[in-house]
């Protein structure tokens, strides 16, 4: 009985330090997030009053985030010894992310697992977004929509032929397109989802707001 209480207890041991915070840098690939503005300004932002949401921005695909992915799973919220980044550099996202708030938030939750620092993290994630082509066709959307969610792949994959069908897919809330999430290898080449991570939406009918 002791020894296997003792086995019990280094088991439970073993649970703990993995639930206190992953090493940063220990992950598989990372998922970028691809999120349409117009979409979450009318489930969240307008509530908030958030900037991003004012007319005339003319925003369509902003940057939601750079993930660090386990093939199952991801981690959050690691403990580094990385400085966080100041005002001026989480201002400076803004144009790709939508506002300054996001892009720390981004980096409290996810950049600080990638091992980098700050400012290598969101040096990381303009490379990911810029290394996408966003289809010219949405700036044109002018009215509020309702269209296959698959719609949204075939464009990106005809503006990005490199990224395959399986390294890519979409995500509806509240019958509305969410994001278009991209799976990328640690040096953002792309490469095929993860398991738990390809989730396409199915809906025939999702809702498209028009460009703000």
């Amino acid at each position: 009985m002791r020894q296997l209480a003792l086995v019990l207890a280094a088991i439970c041991l073993g649970f703990a330090a993995k639930a206190q915070g992953e090493k940063p840098g220990d992950f598989d690939y990372y998922v970028m997030s691809l999120g349409w503005s117009s979409n979450w300004c009318a489930l969240e932002g307008d509530n908030r009053r958030d900037p991003q949401c004012d007319a005339g921005r003319g925003l369509t695909w902003t940057l939601h985030g750079l993930w660090p992915q386990y093939e199952r799973g991801y981690p959050s919220n690691c403990r580094t010894v990385e400085y966080d980044p100041n005002r001026g550099d989480s201002a400076q996202m803004a144009d790709i992310m939508g506002g300054a708030g996001l892009a720390f938030y981004e980096w409290k939750k996810h950049g600080r697992c990638s091992g980098l620092s700050a400012k290598a993290y969101y040096s990381m994630m303009r490379k990911a977004y810029n290394s996408v082509v966003i289809p010219p066709i949405f700036a044109k959307i002018t009215k509020d929509l309702h269209v296959p969610a698959s719609v949204i792949e075939d464009a990106f994959s005809e503006s990005n032929p490199h990224i395959a069908r399986d390294q890519m897919t979409v995500t509806c809330n509240q019958g509305m397109i969410q994001e278009l999430r991209i799976c990328l290898t640690k040096d953002l080449k792309p490469r095929r989802c993860g398991a738990d991570t390809i989730k396409d939406c199915k809906l025939n009918d999702a809702g498209l707001e028009a460009v703000r």
